[in-house]
């Protein structure tokens, strides 16, 4: 995925609440949980910090896709599918080191390339 619709990013701008991101096991069991270090790249991923991820990280591993769920102040629900990356040191790992809340281990970052995003039951990408 390249560049995300501004229809995602402007709602992103504009959403209540932690996301979630879900992921799941190798043998197809979700894990959700809730994600406050999280970033929006527009050029099309989700970087979420690993602060404290056990099965989220072993899922991960194991070849999980993930989605990340988020709903805006007017209520309007967004879910962001696609492949994860996993990193404890390069260019999105330092990335994360800025942003993130430094009293939060920081120990490594997952990184959602965006492949289908849906607004409700409503395709946009």
């Amino acid at each position: 995925m390249n560049k995300l619709p501004e229809v995602i990013c402007s709602a992103w701008e504009e959403r209540e609440g932690p996301p979630v991101f879900a992921t799941t096991d190798k043998n197809g069991v979700p894990n959700a949980i809730y994600v406050t270090n999280i970033k929006l790249v527009a050029e099309g991923k989700v970087l979420i910090a690993n602060n404290f991820f056990q099965k989220t990280r072993t899922n991960i591993a194991s070849g999980s896709k993930g989605a990340v769920l988020f709903i805006t102040k007017e209520g309007k629900s967004y879910q962001l599918k696609g492949s994860i990356e996993y990193s404890e040191s390069g260019a999105n790992y330092e990335d994360m080191k800025k942003w993130a809340d430094p009293q939060y281990p920081r120990v490594g970052v997952a990184v959602l390339q965006v492949e289908e995003a849906y607004s409700g039951g409503d395709k946009i990408i």
